[in-house]
């Protein structure tokens, strides 16, 4: 262990205290507003990680090691902050929601249900579960989105909320486990223990499903009761009805970022091409979400950078652990640290038995919703939702507690079914 492990290691013990105390950075914006700008920085979660890997950049630089600082930034693996970023701003763009909306409020109307909790339960449930096939961070965009009208407002009460986002992040996080690309935990090991999706299906996916419908279910019924105006219509977007041929096209952008996630040169130049279509009929757009998508990125690429480092401590651990403590303690890991990193660190370790690779996975995507960095589509949520809450900032605490019950029963359907 060198003085660069060990700094590492206390860098990121800071950066999850700094998580945990990012809503009290903004209360003392409020108290000190000649220093305001300065806590509201502090205070963005998205902020966090990218903020302590600088700083342990310029750390190694002041012990005289800037060539390896560089090398090492250099060396590290970006595809996920920066495909997070574009699928973002692609799912978010006003053609792909208004079709998505127009497809929710149809489904909602064949549902049994008042046609409001119809739809909230299908953001919790079915969106969730399409993350298999869109991608995680997606399913995230488009579920905060159409969520964010109904349940994420000031008349519903913080602690349901706080609720409805454990729920949320809990979903996402085994939802996208019905394939073996589309949820990052899985994508780390598919390839070295040979999961395809077929094996993911039967062996992860129909016990996801069945802890997503449970899970959409409970948080329904709890919020029944404070959610004004059920009956009412599923809200649309502001903005200028979209043609079916740019409503095609932009779905067509997105479908080809997903199937290229893997192969950044190829999605960021579709990317490319996206924000050119947009500008070319900007009468059927509205501003894309590029400000919250690059603070989402920038909290991914600093979660690389400074969890790059925490190999040292992280395989050691995970490798002296048997199947039963390995799910726990997987499950309790990925909260204090990015679930495909775990999943990855897993995949390196050489002999691992087959009871113990599945309770290494199950375990890391059970926990996925316990705090903002145990999986990379979580910043995503939180940059969509935080203004519904209380000083426009999400509390770890609050996300921790409302993520225990949905957690707890992903945990046993996946341990138990």
């Amino acid at each position: 262990m060198s003085t660069i492990d060990t700094l590492a290691a206390v860098l990121f013990a800071i950066a999850l205290l700094h998580t945990f105390a990012a809503r009290q950075l903004e209360r003392l914006a409020h108290r000190f507003p000649q220093h305001e700008g300065l806590f509201h920085l502090l205070g963005e979660v998205e902020v966090v990680f990218g903020f302590w890997s600088l700083v342990l950049v310029l750390a190694m630089a002041g012990l005289g090691r800037w060539q390896e600082a560089v090398l090492y930034v250099e060396s590290r693996q970006y595809t996920e902050p920066l495909f997070v970023f574009v699928i973002m701003v692609i799912a978010a763009s006003h053609p792909v929601l208004e079709a998505l909306r127009a497809t929710v409020q149809r489904v909602a109307r064949l549902l049994p249900l008042d046609i409001g909790l119809a739809t909230v339960w299908l953001c919790l449930a079915a969106l969730p579960l399409l993350g298999s096939l869109v991608t995680e961070p997606a399913a995230m965009t488009l579920s905060a989105l159409l969520l964010r009208a109904r349940v994420f407002r000031t008349e519903v009460p913080e602690r349901w909320k706080y609720m409805a986002l454990g729920v949320l992040f809990v979903n996402v996080s085994i939802g996208g486990t019905l394939t073996s690309y589309a949820a990052p935990p899985v994508l780390m090991v598919a390839s070295a223990w040979e999961w395809d999706t077929a094996f993911m299906a039967r062996t992860f996916g129909w016990k996801a499903a069945l802890a997503v419908l449970a899970n959409a279910t409970l948080a329904c019924w709890v919020l029944r009761r404070h959610l004004p105006g059920l009956s009412a219509p599923v809200p649309q977007g502001q903005g200028p009805a979209v043609p079916l041929g740019v409503r095609l096209v932009h779905l067509g952008f997105l479908t080809g970022v997903v199937l290229t996630a893997h192969h950044p040169a190829v999605f960021f130049g579709l990317f490319l091409f996206f924000l050119g279509f947009t500008a070319a009929y900007g009468r059927f757009q509205q501003p894309l979400l590029i400000r919250e998508a690059l603070l989402v990125a920038f909290f991914l690429a600093g979660l690389v950078v400074l969890g790059g480092m925490q190999q040292w401590w992280l395989q050691p651990l995970v490798s002296s652990m048997d199947a039963n403590a390995l799910f726990f303690g997987a499950l309790g890991l990925t909260a204090v640290t990015d679930n495909a990193a775990l999943t990855y660190l897993g995949s390196l370790i050489e002999g691992l038995s087959t009871e113990a690779r599945y309770a290494l996975v199950a375990g890391a995507v059970a926990g996925g919703g316990l705090t903002v960095i145990a999986n990379a589509p979580n910043p995503a949520g939180v940059a969509l939702l935080r203004g519904g809450f209380e000083d426009e900032s999400i509390g770890a605490g609050g996300l921790l507690l409302g993520a225990a019950i949905p957690t707890a029963i992903a945990a046993a359907a996946l341990l138990l079914l």
